[in-house]
């Protein structure tokens, strides 16, 4: 049986291309517009990995991340960024929100700055999945 991802990015052309590329690959994909329907997603499926866009209307991806990460059922399940959101300015603003919030979260288990490239991206999949 496959592994499920769900993807979360509130671009449909990129959910339309993630989701196509991991299907074409052998993967099961959900999708998700926003954090919050992310985190409802996330909750009935439990899927083996997320790729999370970081700006996103409704609820961040710096939200539905900090949510996942601190949360004891779904902290485990591995979250690949793909943002055009730098690597830096994301980690920045998490060491920020650990102080803020005083409870730190592990950095992602991934990142890629959009646009992302096919063989990068599927190069990142097997890599955490492995």
């Amino acid at each position: 049986m496959s592994q499920r991802i769900l993807v979360v990015d509130d671009e449909m052309d990129l959910r339309t291309f993630i989701s196509t590329l991991l299907e074409s690959n052998g993967y099961r994909v959900t999708v998700a517009e926003n954090g919050e329907q992310g985190m409802q997603k996330v909750r009935e499926k439990r899927p083996a990995l997320i790729t999370l866009d970081v700006m996103m209307p409704k609820e961040s991806g710096i939200k539905m991340y900090r949510d996942l990460k601190t949360d004891p059922e779904l902290k485990d399940i591995p979250v690949l960024i793909i943002s055009g959101l730098a690597r830096k300015t994301f980690l920045h603003s998490q060491k920020v929100l650990d102080k803020f919030k005083n409870q730190t979260v592990p950095e992602p288990d991934g990142y890629i700055e959009k646009p992302p490239e096919p063989e990068e991206l599927m190069g990142e999949v097997r890599r955490i999945l492995q």
